[in-house]
């Protein structure tokens, strides 16, 4: 007979008093059933078991150690642009499934290896506790730290020294995947920034019409931009040589120079300054022939192009590089050497 029929049975039982009254029996229907009984695994009663999970967790932590060193290997050895063909993936970039490959093993080996160590040689026995208030009392605290404590002891960390050592050798590898990952920024520019293509005896070229400039072809008021001989748009490196090595050519009556280094270094009132902005490094290109200021478009910094191109207003930090050129013999301009500074915006290593 079904319990809907009799629902009286699934009521708590009741009893009358002497005076008539009806009281619920003092039982409590829900019960707090209590944590299951502890299970042994056989790690914890066969020193054996225990010995041969040491061995799988360093096994693991050591494969990801070889991981990273693999990482590292394969981003040596393959060049960008090769490519192999991977089944069912395609044809895909060597690098790039090389990196993965051993980055996803080695981090996988660790989470893996400690995944392991805690369910197999760390205590799993199950406490219960109250809860405490927030601000916990001395006697509180002292037992949290015996409980740390204990639990350190417990998790074997200072026993298994094989488990501990191949641990701290994969934690210590995978970082320098990371490190590695910089070699991306690009090589070391060394002394790069310093120097540009000018040299001595490298004429001004035109950058409009491509041919050498004359003093004559440069007039008072006008701006002229220029770059060294035997550089051509269509060369590899073009724009990473013209970003350091566009000119500006202007002519100034040699009574209106103010800087005599500037008068010095200039032919006939003809003077070459760096294009390039020392702020960001922006092309200027803006000029003002009655003032000889020169305005950068990006922020408006701007320079007095007849005072050794000094800053008058604006965030660039130092003066324009100027260039020192003379006249060859079949009477075309040409450099006299390269920058005496750094072309652009100030760097770490400029001094």
């Amino acid at each position: 007979m079904s319990s809907q029929e009799n629902p009286e049975e699934t009521l708590p039982s009741v009893q009358e008093t002497e005076h008539g009254s009806v009281a619920v029996a003092d039982e409590n229907p829900f019960a707090d059933p209590g944590l299951p009984p502890h299970q042994h695994r056989v790690q914890d009663i066969d020193e054996r078991a225990a010995r041969r999970s040491e061995r799988a967790i360093a096994f693991l932590f050591t494969l990801s150690m070889l991981a990273t060193v693999a990482f590292i290997a394969s981003y040596v050895a393959f060049p960008v642009d090769k490519r192999v063909y991977i089944f069912p993936i395609g044809h895909i970039s060597a690098l790039n499934f090389s990196l993965g490959m051993t980055l996803g093993i080695a981090l996988f080996c660790i989470g893996a290896g400690a995944v392991h160590w805690a369910r197999t040689l760390m205590s799993d026995v199950e406490v219960a506790d109250d809860r405490h208030a927030i601000e916990a009392e001395p006697e509180v605290k002292a037992k949290v730290m015996a409980d740390f404590k204990a639990g350190a002891a417990e998790s074997q960390f200072g026993r298994r020294k094989l488990i501990r050592n191949t641990m701290f050798g994969a934690m210590a590898l995978v970082p320098l995947s990371g490190v590695v990952l910089l070699r991306d920024l690009g090589p070391l520019p060394e002394d790069k920034l310093r120097h540009t293509l000018w040299g001595k005896g490298k004429l001004l070229v035109n950058m409009n019409t491509n041919e050498p400039l004359r003093p004559s072809d440069v007039q008072v008021g006008s701006l002229t931009f220029a770059k060294p001989e035997g550089l051509e748009e269509h060369d590899h490196d073009f724009q990473k040589e013209i970003a350091k090595a566009a000119l500006m050519i202007v002519r100034i009556q040699p009574d209106n120079i103010k800087d005599k280094r500037e008068l010095e270094w200039s032919h006939d009132g003809v003077v070459a300054y760096s294009k390039i902005c020392t702020h960001v490094g922006c092309p200027i290109s803006l000029y003002e022939q009655q003032t000889h200021h020169v305005l950068c478009p990006c922020h408006q910094s701007t320079f007095d192009l007849s005072d050794g191109a000094r800053v008058i207003f604006g965030p660039a930090g130092h003066a324009l590089p100027q260039l020192r050129i003379g006249v060859n013999d079949e009477g075309y301009l040409e450099a006299l050497g390269d920058f005496e500074e750094p072309v652009g915006p100030a760097f770490w290593e400029r001094g």
